[in-house]
């Protein structure tokens, strides 16, 4: 899992760099090491916020095998990120206009599976394309839970890495496990926690993260940010089920607010 990135992958790495200086589409991975903390969710309603100030949004639903970002976005699209990597459709096929003004979706497809001799670097080379369309201000990828090969990929060419977990100890075991990983490449990683009251809780517990980083003698350069902490409400369960996203449908809810503090230093970070 924690190996080292192929001379491939190393190529792949400074061609993304290259076309990320001629484009303005900056780069977002949206990623967790364990899963349902709510990462979806809380990508679909940081789009709508950041949309909602003007920029161009595209998704990707980069969770292999899980994805639901088109249940979020109430769409039902008749070709899928995977249809693409298995050279049946282009990319324009993909790119789907959601009925939020300045947000496009690039779908996945749930129940998907590789086969054998699948090559991980035809996964990111989506990215690619859509920076090279020059068409969107932010390109979010909503990856799949873990670290496995097809996670680190998006992580590898991503500007700006955001982690979400929650105050379990297996999910903060598992971003401490991201951290190790990406102190070897990246040079920063941003972290919000999802059902936590209190901005303190998660400041305190990545002060904690970051004193045994130091202990373990991880890279010293590489930056531990927090950026936020999200209340838990019923209300986004109930929306989800809907098809629509709590942070249009409860504007002003504390936990919307929670997200719209998150977005901006979000962006804050990309500028």
């Amino acid at each position: 899992m924690f190996s080292k990135i192929s001379e491939q992958a190393h190529r792949l790495v400074s061609l993304t760099s290259k076309i990320h200086k001629k484009s303005k589409t900056k780069v977002v991975a949206i990623t967790s090491g364990k899963g349902g903390v709510g990462k979806s969710t809380i990508t679909a309603n940081i789009s709508y916020l950041i949309a909602q100030k003007g920029y161009r949004v595209a998704v990707l639903d980069a969770d292999i095998g899980l994805a639901n970002m088109q249940v979020l976005f109430n769409l039902k699209p008749s070709a899928t990120f995977f249809d693409y990597i298995e050279g049946k459709v282009q990319l324009q096929d993909i790119l789907l206009q959601t009925q939020y003004d300045n947000i496009t979706l690039c779908a996945g497809r749930s129940g998907y599976e590789y086969t054998k001799d699948t090559n991980t670097l035809v996964v990111s080379r989506i990215v690619n394309e859509i920076v090279e369309l020059n068409r969107y201000d932010i390109l979010l990828i909503d990856t799949g839970a873990g670290l496995n090969e097809y996670v680190q990929e998006f992580l590898d060419i991503a500007d700006e890495i955001l982690a979400i977990t929650t105050t379990d100890p297996s999910a903060i075991t598992d971003v401490y496990a991201l951290i190790k990983m990406l102190s070897k490449t990246k040079k920063k990683l941003l972290i919000c926690f999802n059902h936590t009251k209190k901005f303190a809780i998660g400041e305190a517990i990545t002060n904690s993260i970051k004193e045994l980083a130091l202990k373990n003698k991880l890279n010293k350069n590489f930056m531990v940010k927090y950026i936020g902490s999200i209340s838990s409400t019923q209300n986004i369960q109930t929306t989800s089920r809907l098809r629509k996203l709590f942070s249009k449908e409860f504007r002003y809810d504390d936990t919307t607010l929670d997200i719209e503090k998150i977005a901006n230093k979000l962006l804050k970070e990309l500028n």
